[in-house]
């Protein structure tokens, strides 16, 4: 089992976006189980040819995603709480549907508003 990062300075999408995003998917696929640890963060940027500042971005906002969790100077791992994500989604969700309601949406109105905030999420047309 290995950490496989690529960064494509090419791309229109931050480095450290790339490497957060490579990171959660592999999290997700399983690929990097429960416990697994991260590479330091100036070792990853040198290993990347990045900017430490890079990497520490997005192991941040890995880590306010519930994706990986910094335990001091033991290191960094992939979180145990693999269902955070989805916690967080469901109380997003919640606050939305309570909201889209006082704004007096109807659900269909509301559900349109989700479809397309997922469609430019995602990229999709």
């Amino acid at each position: 089992m290995a950490l496989r990062i690529s960064v494509d300075p090419e791309s229109a999408t931050a480095p450290f976006e790339q490497l957060r995003a490579q990171i959660a998917e592999q999290v997700r696929a399983g690929v990097l189980p429960v416990g697994y640890k991260l590479p330091t963060v100036r070792g990853f940027a040198e290993e990347l040819g990045l900017a430490a500042n890079t990497v520490a971005k997005a192991y941040r906002a890995l880590e306010a995603d519930g994706v990986i969790e910094t335990r001091g100077r033991n290191g960094t791992f992939v979180a145990a709480a693999g269902d955070a994500a989805e916690r967080e989604a469901a109380a997003a969700a919640a606050g939305y549907a309570q909201r889209a309601r006082r704004l007096g949406l109807d659900r269909a109105a509301a559900l349109a508003a989700v479809e397309d905030a997922l469609r430019a999420a995602y990229g999709e047309e």
